[in-house]
């Protein structure tokens, strides 16, 4: 329970605080934006904002090739797709991630094989990965989850050892750097997301960075029904592309996004401050030398805090304050996978521990510091 003289005095129903915000331009910059393309009447399949986005986030993300997707779904399953793995492959992924990620591999025919995760970066523990190699592994997918990087060079080194892909999922990891290199830039290809909930948004919308020129025309096929030109289709493909109307709304995004970093950074600032040295609370860290994309913001709830994970998230929901409880369930415990074998020997201890503790608290530019002050005073408070 909580203390009843911060319950009472908590948010209305017309002030919910939700766990993120869209970033959103001016609307009379989008009107001006739609009205050009209006003008020109090219509002999909590779138009001139399509390619200017696609150029200059090359730059941003500091990788030497890149594509635009319509979402980050369509993306990740062209990734996985571009690799051309042997049906019936097995992927190395974890478990701890959205349902996108697996579903990804079991939908272009290959199996997820999931890994345990670290505790405190709650990325895929490389130190756990060769045991599940086996004669049929053709990849391994990492998710850098909340922005937390994987341990790439770890991935790297195990990769190259088993002649193996490296894909990663980096959904929550735009802008993301280590030791100054974009995260992109590591293993063969890796996933943007550009979902209206991503720090950076185009609504919808996804990338792919990679490393190899040969998959620039390789992932341009998948992406566009494998066309060529009004009489050539040389490849089968499905339709990724971005329209003119989210690359517009991505350029404007563009000259938010450091701002909107700035401004979270100082409420993780605030949150970091609050929430230091209550008992029971655990606040993951980046790693060192790592820029933090300011995703999302996870605390884990330990044995000793007062309450559970989800008598928090109830009390929270009782003050129209809505967390998150990424990620519960685990993809592991899905329907659709809990019944393989592999996950029946599978030891996952770490996620199935940290499913049941981990609670994303309301995490945008916008926030107000009374309204963190509050949401820390529940925290703070509980008993």
């Amino acid at each position: 329970m909580i203390s009843d003289n911060i319950s009472k005095k908590f948010i209305s129903e017309a002030e919910k605080i939700y766990v993120t915000q869209p970033l959103l331009p001016e609307l009379k910059d989008v009107f001006s934006e739609i009205a050009d393309i209006w003008q020109s009447k090219w509002i999909t399949n590779m138009g001139v904002k399509h390619n200017e986005l696609e150029i200059v986030l090359k730059n941003i993300l500091k990788v030497p090739y890149g594509s635009l997707f319509n979402n980050g779904t369509i993306a990740l399953l062209t990734a996985v797709k571009a690799m051309d793995f042997h049906s019936g492959g097995e992927i190395i992924t974890t478990p701890f991630t959205f349902a996108a990620t697996p579903h990804c591999i079991s939908w272009n025919g290959l199996k997820p094989v999931f890994c345990d995760i670290e505790p405190d970066t709650l990325t895929i523990d490389a130190d756990k990965i060769e045991d599940y190699i086996t004669p049929n592994t053709v990849a391994i997918l990492g998710v850098h989850v909340y922005g937390f990087p994987c341990n790439v060079e770890k991935i790297d080194r195990i990769a190259k050892k088993y002649n193996l892909k490296v894909i990663y999922d980096g959904a929550h990891a735009f802008s993301t750097e280590i030791n100054g290199k974009g995260i992109g830039t590591y293993g063969d290809i890796t996933m943007f997301s550009f979902h209206a909930t991503k720090l950076f948004n185009t609504l919808e919308g996804g990338y792919l960075s990679y490393n190899s020129p040969e998959l620039v025309k390789k992932i341009y096929n998948l992406r566009n029904f494998g066309i060529q030109n009004e009489e050539l289709v040389e490849d089968i493909g499905i339709n990724g592309k971005m329209n003119e109307i989210q690359a517009a709304i991505g350029l404007l995004n563009l000259k938010l996004y450091k701002k909107e970093q700035e401004k979270r950074k100082k409420v993780k600032a605030l949150y970091d401050e609050n929430l230091f040295g209550i008992k029971g609370i655990r606040i993951p860290k980046m790693p060192d030398n790592t820029t933090n994309s300011y995703q999302y913001y996870p605390i884990i709830i330990e044995n000793d805090y007062p309450l559970t994970r989800n008598e928090i998230y109830d009390n929270f929901k009782k003050m129209n304050i809505y967390t998150r409880k990424y990620f519960y369930p685990a993809c592991h415990d899905y329907e659709c996978y809990k019944n393989d074998l592999s996950v029946k020997l599978a030891n996952l201890k770490v996620v199935n521990d940290i499913k049941h503790k981990v609670l994303c608290l309301p995490y945008y530019g916008d926030l107000e510091t009374e309204n963190i002050i509050k949401i820390c005073k529940v925290l703070k408070n509980a008993r």
